[in-house]
């Protein structure tokens, strides 16, 4: 087979004519003399469609996913002395904002056949310190949602849910944005959404806890007859155009996951016959679909996973991605003493994973030669 390039694309989703039109309306608005980017009639849209969407009573909407976490440890009132209970396979923030509010994080570790946070370890981390349990969607399947409700019920532990890789994401038919205290997204440039490059939303069915994300995302500020500030907050708002485009990002965002949904599917049944391969976990209807994270099977291969993905990518053109390292592996939590002490499945599992590049527009010709690459690369560094 001929050699050829498949990069990792900077963006997960598709922009169209009408995102483009979207931005255009904004800006043309803003030209007449009386025009303005705030107030923001799009956010309450864009708002309100979310909740729909995502079965919520509330949607706020911030600029990205990191500032609607921690506008959840804020509401939560999470500080020094008090503990988190996250995964370690995870990006960096899901721990960092906890770290950041001056609690400890507690790492639970995974599900090997899922990659999401094992509900029997999570449990038996929780003491009397823990102010909050993080899950995390991994690559957009949801997380064991009937176990952790349970354990949020018979301990009092709040439940934010880290669904960055989620938006669209079912759990028994229905969309995981009621579940828990809150759900926290992503609108950032690789999601199977994208608010022009960043964004966020914090979705809960409790009015009272929106309020106070609504108020931190907004300098603190209570709006009524004479403006107040109720709590100390900040500006993490996202911008008029940012909203006008997650409107209708969000009308496409069912269509763009299907379309990842069958190349991910055909890539696993691609990979069903390279034993040294570990498949993604079952893509099936209520999946979100964000990344293909396959494993290298390292029972079955003397080569580590990165000499793998740099042979890849260097003799046959096919970019990957990590994700992720152990979040205990990222400098800055390394340095503050933690480890992967009790989490050998999420260790092992770092040790193993790397996502391929597969996209909505990605050709099924390109899955085949992804495939072959792989295999070619299997059969070179065997020798």
């Amino acid at each position: 087979m001929e050699i050829r390039e498949i990069p990792f694309l900077a963006m997960g989703g598709i922009y169209e004519e009408d995102d483009l039109a979207a931005v255009t309306n904004v800006v043309r608005a803003a030209l007449d003399e009386r025009g303005s980017f705030f107030p923001l009639p799009e956010e309450s849209d864009f708002q309100n469609a979310l909740a729909r969407h995502e079965a919520a009573e509330k949607a706020i909407v911030v600029n990205s996913c990191g500032t609607a976490l921690d506008c959840c440890m804020m509401a939560l009132g999470i500080g020094p002395g008090d503990e988190v209970i996250t995964t370690g396979l995870t990006f960096v923030c899901t721990a960092g904002t906890a770290i950041a509010r001056g609690a400890k994080v507690v790492f639970a570790d995974i599900l090997p056949q899922t990659l999401n946070i094992n509900p029997g370890q999570v449990l038996k981390k929780i003491t009397k310190r823990t102010k909050a349990i993080i899950p995390v969607h991994f690559a957009g399947l949801p997380c064991d949602l009937d176990a952790l409700e349970a354990i949020s019920a018979e301990t009092g532990v709040p439940i934010i849910y880290d669904a960055a890789h989620a938006i669209g994401a079912k759990y028994r038919a229905r969309p995981i944005g009621g579940y828990g205290k809150a759900s926290c997204y992503s609108f950032q440039s690789n999601k199977n959404m994208t608010c022009l490059g960043e964004g966020g939303a914090v979705t809960t069915n409790d009015p009272e806890f929106a309020e106070k994300i609504r108020q931190l995302k907004t300098f603190g500020y209570v709006y009524g007859k004479q403006l107040k500030v109720a709590s100390i907050g900040f500006n993490y708002r996202m911008t008029k155009a940012q909203c006008a485009v997650g409107i209708t990002q969000l009308a496409k965002i069912d269509r763009v996951n299907e379309m990842k949904r069958r190349l991910m599917i055909e890539m696993n049944r691609l990979l069903s016959d390279i034993p040294e391969i570990i498949g993604a976990p079952e893509i099936g209807p209520e999946h979100g679909c964000h990344i293909h994270v396959v494993r290298l099977n390292s029972s079955r291969v003397k080569f580590t996973a990165s000499a793998f993905t740099e042979r890849l990518k260097n003799v046959y053109g096919v970019a990957t991605a990590k994700h992720y390292p152990a979040v205990w592996q990222w400098d800055a939590i390394a340095e503050l003493g933690y480890n992967g002490v009790g989490c050998p499945e999420t260790e092992k599992a770092c040790s193993q994973v790397f996502t391929l590049p597969i996209f909505p527009r990605t050709k099924v010709e390109d899955l085949a030669y992804i495939a072959w690459a792989i295999k070619q690369t299997i059969f070179d560094l065997k020798k």
